[in-house]
């Protein structure tokens, strides 16, 4: 017997981020969006717990307990006195290291699906709580749609989405480290007075109203100086995808995935084909937003 979970990337259409608290980490006011591009995970009964992973850029997953698909299916096991004996297998398709939450996709894909194989009934509720404890985006992958965060981002309000937005994803040449783009982001901010961060009314009406032109006029990600800092040649790929007819332009998350809105699928369509040609990027993706979150496939 295996389970299969599907899980979706994430899109931050909004990312406000206050002052570095005494633990460390940052009170965000983070709107998240599921997309359509998804990584898998599968669980099958093993001897022993190993992880395997397959797609692009497959060598650079971690396939050690520090894995989060790994982490999830350890910690759903100590809490029920189980042994881990489980293959988790993971057929990517997120971008790796690119800010679109591909990791805690696959800690909650991990977690649901081990919860389907070995039965153990655990509730939303537990399922959340774990998921916050593997890390700030995990419980975001679980739900999917579109949501709010708030403290670390793990405290999450679902989001009313009026329609469909269409997006186009460039992803660059190499990785950058979240940790990296906090630490550069207290950098740039010392000295400054930095205001608590609050949801953008206007940007949360544009979601609901499923209204792009209005949504384009309302992202933001304040990590965005901090990754250019990092990678100044982001903005070449920005600029680019602007120069594309993309409505809005920014850094997906922590970066250093670039992410371009467009009005429909065929303006979408266009950027990506001008993308592609620029050579300010890698490779380059569309997808629709929102998507579902972890979801067991038929079969399993």
């Amino acid at each position: 017997m295996s389970v299969t979970v599907r899980v979706p990337a994430k899109v931050n259409v909004q990312l406000a981020v206050g002052a570095a608290r005494p633990d460390g980490y940052h009170d965000l006011a983070n709107v998240f969006l599921a997309v359509g591009l998804y990584d898998e995970v599968t669980v099958t009964p093993s001897d022993e717990l190993r992880v395997t992973c397959a797609g692009p850029d497959a060598d650079q997953v971690p396939l050690d307990r520090t894995n989060l698909a790994a982490r999830a299916a350890l910690v759903l096991a100590e809490r029920r006195g189980l042994e881990p004996s489980v293959h988790i297998h993971i057929a990517k398709d997120i971008p790796v290291a690119g800010g679109m939450a591909g990791g805690s996709a696959d800690g909650a894909g991990a977690l649901v699906a081990c919860d389907a194989l070995w039965g153990t009934d655990a509730s939303r509720e537990e399922l959340l709580d774990i998921c916050a404890e593997l890390g700030s985006d995990v419980p975001f992958s679980l739900v999917g749609g579109a949501a709010l965060g708030t403290g670390r981002g793990e405290k999450l309000r679902p989001l009313e989405v009026g329609g469909t937005f269409h997006w186009v994803f460039a992803m660059a040449g190499r990785g950058l480290s979240t940790p990296a783009v906090f630490r550069e982001f207290d950098r740039l901010g010392e000295g400054l007075d930095i205001p608590a961060p609050v949801a953008s009314q206007e940007l949360l009406d544009a979601l609901a109203k499923g209204d792009p032109d209005a949504l384009a006029g309302a992202v933001s990600n304040d990590l965005q100086p901090a990754a250019l800092s990092l990678f100044p040649e982001l903005a070449d790929t920005l600029a680019a995808g602007r120069a594309a007819g993309a409505l809005a332009a920014l850094v997906s998350g922590s970066g250093p995935t670039t992410a371009f809105l467009a009005r429909d699928a065929e303006s979408a369509a266009r950027v990506a084909e001008t993308l592609r040609a620029s050579g300010t990027c890698r490779t380059v993706r569309t997808a629709a937003g929102p998507a579902q979150g972890a979801t067991v496939l038929p079969g399993a």
